[in-house]
């Protein structure tokens, strides 16, 4: 999978979002609230394919975290980002 392109993380008031846009015509704009670790994260991935195991890596290579806790946190984010639309394939 890889992150979308459209999914650029602005600053807006000090929080860190997304902003997907909608279609012409319709009102689907989505603004997501990321915190500081989902932040780094699609900063890490910009631009490349990954895995849920690669999120996993970057998490226990910069937090104390065990593996099993960053396995699970790894895929409840790879599957918010799909929810969202903010990764494709």
């Amino acid at each position: 999978m890889k992150i979308d392109s459209k999914a650029k993380v602005r600053d807006i008031a000090g929080e860190k979002v997304v902003i997907m846009q909608g279609r012409l015509g319709a009102d689907l704009t989505r603004i997501i609230q990321l915190n500081g670790s989902s932040v780094w994260l699609l900063e890490q991935l910009a631009d490349r394919d990954f895995e849920v195991a690669d999120v996993v890596g970057l998490l226990t290579s910069r937090y104390d975290v065990d593996e099993q806790i960053a396995t699970t946190d790894a895929a409840k984010w790879v599957e918010q980002l799909r929810e969202n639309k903010i990764v494709i394939g």
